[in-house]
């Protein structure tokens, strides 16, 4: 025992010493934070948050780790360093789809840590208007689902949105059944988002099927009835969970593990390279025979892998319709500067929504 407790001691010692040196290296680099903001206050350079040097630090971090944490969750921690660094310089403002504890405010977090404020908005118009207006400093909207596919009200705002897609984030998507009874036998309506509740329909069809399934505005709001109610319960997330103070009946109810939600962070600046980039375009096509092969051929001619299509009416005339496109690449490297203007000879119009660091974590 006593050679156990000494071994232990000696361990307890190395991570004391250990945790000095990492948190004498932070504050170290919170204060070269602080000399960057000066700087770039001395140049006139008002931008402090640069999400291509952001992404090219993340990936960089996730090249050189060697375990035993893994990439993600090594990832995550430099996020929140360098988030807290950041708020030294400027604390950003992030408009979010809400109210609190959705998977939007989730995905926020997630892309720029917990030292930033988030401002949960009703609709994703609010969104892009908060934005636009320079209330919010950026962003974070809905735009895919893996299973439910398009976020339509996504895609309607950019064809008038005056915004630039800046950032993506990706976020595996995990439902739980939340309430304050005491046990699945005594619910007697489930709320939840109608997307939630097509995810789990085969687990509420296996364990409730005789119990009301009622959509509302979001999975936060869900929650926010269930928590007032005990015969009802919520699909809902870990945040929801959370806030509104609910017990889990069953955690990770989703019908299909991979469920995975994309997320699109606007803004007003336009972001430089970062090394791995994605480009989004709205393009709309002529009515004619071939206009979607002219759209396409472009970017096979130049090499350019497409990772998106998706229709969507114009509302410039009846059965005319708009391409929502993502490709690899950036608009500053030459094969794709070239296909698009190649591909603006022969559209109606192109609009670029924005290059953008392809999602790190």
């Amino acid at each position: 025992m006593t050679d156990l407790s000494d071994d232990l001691k000696k361990l307890r010692e190395h991570i004391d010493q250990l945790d000095e040196q990492i948190q004498s290296l932070i504050s170290e680099r919170a204060r070269l934070a602080e000399e960057v903001a000066r700087t770039k206050q001395a140049n006139g350079d008002d931008v402090f948050y640069r999400a291509e040097r952001e992404a090219q630090v993340l990936r960089n971090v996730m090249q050189r780790n060697q375990g035993p944490l893994s990439n993600e969750e090594m990832a995550r921690l430099f996020r929140e360093i360098m988030s807290a660094c950041l708020a030294l310089e400027r604390i950003m403002n992030i408009a979010f789809l809400g109210p609190e504890g959705t998977f939007t405010q989730a995905a926020a977090l997630k892309h720029f840590g917990h030292s930033v404020q988030t401002l949960p908005l009703a609709t994703i118009g609010d969104v892009f208007r908060e934005v636009e207006s320079g209330t919010a400093s950026y962003g974070v909207v809905p735009v895919e689902n893996s299973i439910e596919g398009v976020i339509n009200h996504t895609l309607d705002e950019f064809m008038t949105s005056s915004l630039s897609i800046c950032g993506e984030v990706e976020l595996r998507i995990h439902h739980h059944l939340l309430s304050k009874s005491a046990g699945i036998s005594d619910i007697r309506k489930v709320y939840s988002h109608r997307q939630s509740l097509a995810q789990c329909r085969k687990w509420l069809d296996s364990h409730l099927t005789d119990v009301e399934q009622v959509d509302v505005s979001s999975n936060a709001e869900a929650a926010r009835l269930a928590s007032a109610d005990s015969a009802s319960a919520a699909i809902a997330g870990e945040s929801a969970a959370d806030i509104y103070e609910l017990d889990y009946l069953a955690k990770n109810i989703e019908d299909h593990p991979e469920n995975t939600t994309r997320f699109l962070v606007v803004g007003r600046r336009v972001t430089p390279p970062s090394g791995k980039d994605k480009t989004s375009m709205l393009v709309y096509t002529r009515n004619r025979p071939g206009a979607l092969y002219d759209m396409l051929e472009p970017f096979a001619r130049h090499d350019i892998s497409m990772s998106r299509i998706e229709s969507r009416p114009s509302r410039q005339g009846m059965w005319n319709y708009a391409f929502f496109i993502d490709i690899e690449g950036h608009i500053d490297d030459s094969n794709v500067s070239q296909a698009i203007r190649e591909l603006d000879e022969t559209a109606s119009m192109v609009k670029v929504l924005g290059s953008y660091p392809r999602a790190v974590l």
